[in-house]
């Protein structure tokens, strides 16, 4: 059967994943009464919640007797790592670009690396029917955004659609028909989208996704350069520098059929499928016939910009919400998740009870944490620091520097600018982006950059929509300025009392709620001054025999803030820590006696 190897190429929420549900809809991947959830391809409860791609998946469609081979690739910067090594197995690519939006800066990143691999995209305004849609001027934007990644005459000559992903419809007017659905789109990739090249010689195969499966084990799925191959036959695996990373069999091969994997007899060149049967081979390792000397070019693994200690909760209340607490269980669960995400670093501290996890941003390490949690781990986790590199030529600290697109009102961008300039970034942009929004674009440290999201919501009242890429290493900046508030910490252990609570609103808003289980050294409110105070939350009210004339019984509480996962990650200091249960979260100070508190300070005073 004739082959076509695509990626779905988008920014974040502009519908690639809704897009490709309506492909296998309309090509007859699902049957008729077959029950299929919506976004099929966010798989994971978390993708579903966020509403993003965390994993690139792969997929295929029967069109016309060729057999389209589709891949989701992941539109946010932190799961980047995925992007380049995806393209480097399709021959087409699908830009999907928002009819309002426009191109962002992941579309950018990821078209870049798309252009460079010599793929002819094909342009598909997506949303049409958006009452704030501007689709002529997007087409100029997209245009200008490929001109300016050092696109080629051919790739510039580009074909666009017009269409609704979530409606079932594309065509070359925007205005439709729209009865054709996606059959325009189709068509357009046979046509367009060359067949893949396939190389002489025996099998060889470089490895581009992997995941760990409890029955099969590592499964890596990658494109078969050459050759062809068999369950059962001998293979081995090629680092990058052409050493032998081990020599074994295969022990099954699965190819994409609409959205389920299907054992296959035979894989042959051109055709996308997943191995299994090996131990150690992983991403950008050639897998090839024991013949093979030489490995084949692969996009390196992006170095990891952020950092975390992720550590055995050992405060007075652990055990008691969640089942799986021990070092040893923590630390399978995370060499476990290292061994189907290459972007992962796990590292075992000396003291044994704590790792330090790094991978591409703090999105990723937050969505670590909350899959943790969710299977019932407990553990306490730091806050997020920023991998330094020392330049090997001047000695100089380098740190890494990320471009910031912030879309926001006109009348809230003043206090955006003034919030990033505190954070060490620089200005490179201002413009009108339509419907009196600026685009306002910066390079800034990723570790002034942790945590503000939340805020910018806050400052903006919800409008802001910002986006992040890795730009480069630059010199150190200097210090940024943290949290200026001190915290309330809990001098005793038990539950938080509503009277005693009331009595405390005055040094400050509360983070947790009355009747609440507190230990000494939680944190439980912010202090309205910038040092930390210890308090009673426990003290009830003195009875006495006399009836109070006044109306007190009744304590009318301020709410409390609630402290989210990525928000608690943000906000808490260097001597402090998250408690992380199945059903709560946690601060704390690392040192819960005050005087190891104090201790600490001065030894710290004294480097």
């Amino acid at each position: 059967m004739a082959l076509r190897n695509i990626a779905i190429i988008a920014h974040v929420d502009h519908g690639k994943t809704t897009l490709v549900d309506e492909l296998l809809k309309q090509s007859g991947s699902f049957r008729e009464n077959q029950r299929v959830a919506e976004r099929v391809m966010d798989s994971n409860d978390l993708e579903k919640e966020r509403g993003i791609t965390i994993l690139a998946k792969a997929t295929s469609v029967e069109w016309k007797g060729v057999r389209v081979n589709i891949v989701d690739t992941p539109g946010h910067a932190d799961f980047g790592g995925e992007v380049e090594r995806i393209l480097s197995m399709v021959d087409g690519a699908i830009v999907l670009v928002d009819s309002s939006e426009g191109p962002m800066p992941q579309t950018k990143f990821v078209v870049g690396k798309a252009l460079k691999v010599g793929l002819r995209p094909i342009v598909a305004i997506n949303k049409i029917d958006r009452p704030d849609g501007r689709h002529e001027e997007v087409i100029n934007e997209v245009f200008d955004l490929f001109a300016n990644l050092d696109a080629t005459d051919e790739q510039l000559d580009f074909p666009i659609l017009y269409g609704s992903g979530r409606d079932g419809w594309m065509n070359f007017n925007p205005e439709g028909p729209k009865d054709e659905g996606l059959a325009p789109l189709l068509d357009l990739v046979l046509k367009h989208v060359p067949e893949p090249k396939v190389e002489e010689g025996p099998f060889r195969m470089i490895g581009t996704l992997l995941e760990a499966n409890p029955f099969l084990g590592r499964i890596i799925t990658g494109r078969v350069a050459s050759g062809s191959i068999k369950p059962n036959q001998a293979v081995k695996v090629l680092s990058q520098d052409g050493k032998t990373v081990e020599t074994g069999r295969i022990s099954k091969i699965l190819a994409f059929r609409g959205i389920e994997r299907q054992p296959i007899e035979e894989a042959v060149a051109g055709d996308i499928v997943a191995i299994a049967g090996l131990s150690k081979g992983t991403v950008a390792d050639t897998f090839c016939d024991p013949s093979v000397t030489e490995a084949m070019q692969a996009q390196p693994i992006d170095p990891p910009t952020v950092t975390m200690s992720f550590i055995v909760n050992d405060s007075p209340l652990a055990g008691t919400e969640g089942d799986k607490v021990t070092s040893r269980v923590i630390r399978d669960r995370l060499f476990k998740e290292a061994e189907g995400n290459v972007a992962l670093k796990i590292e075992e501290a000396e003291g044994k009870d704590s790792f330090y996890v790094s991978g591409r941003g703090e999105l990723q390490l937050a969505v670590l944490i909350e899959t943790m949690r969710r299977e019932g781990f407990e553990l306490a986790v730091s806050r997020p620091r920023v991998v330094m590199h020392k330049d090997e030529a001047t000695g100089q600290t380098m740190e890494p520097i990320e471009e910031v697109v912030i879309d926001v009102d006109e009348e809230h961008s003043g206090v955006v600018v003034q919030k990033m300039s505190e954070r060490k970034a620089e200005m490179t942009e201002l413009r009108p982006s339509g419907g009196s929004r600026v685009r306002l674009k910066f390079l800034a440290p990723t570790r002034g950059l942790i945590g503000y999201q939340s805020e910018l919501l806050t400052d903006t009242r919800g409008t802001a929509i910002m986006n992040r890429l890795f730009h480069d290493y630059q010199p150190y900046k200097g210090e940024i300025s943290g949290r200026t508030n001190g915290v309330l910490l809990s001098n005793q252990a038990g539950e938080a009392v509503a009277y005693a609570m009331f009595n405390l609103e005055d040094r400050g808003p509360m983070i947790i709620e009355p009747g609440d289980k507190v230990y000494m050294g939680m944190i439980i409110g912010i202090h309205t001054r910038d040092n930390d105070l210890e308090v009673n939350v426990l003290k009830g009210k003195q009875l006495t025999n006399i009836r109070s004339a006044g109306k007190d019984e009744a304590v009318r509480l301020t709410p409390p803030i609630r402290m989210t996962l990525d928000r608690a990650l943000s906000w808490i200091q260097d001597d402090e820590l998250m408690e992380v249960t199945p059903k709560s979260i946690r601060l704390r100070k690392i040192y819960l006696d005050a005087n190891d508190r104090k201790r600490f300070d001065k030894s710290k005073a004294a480097l």
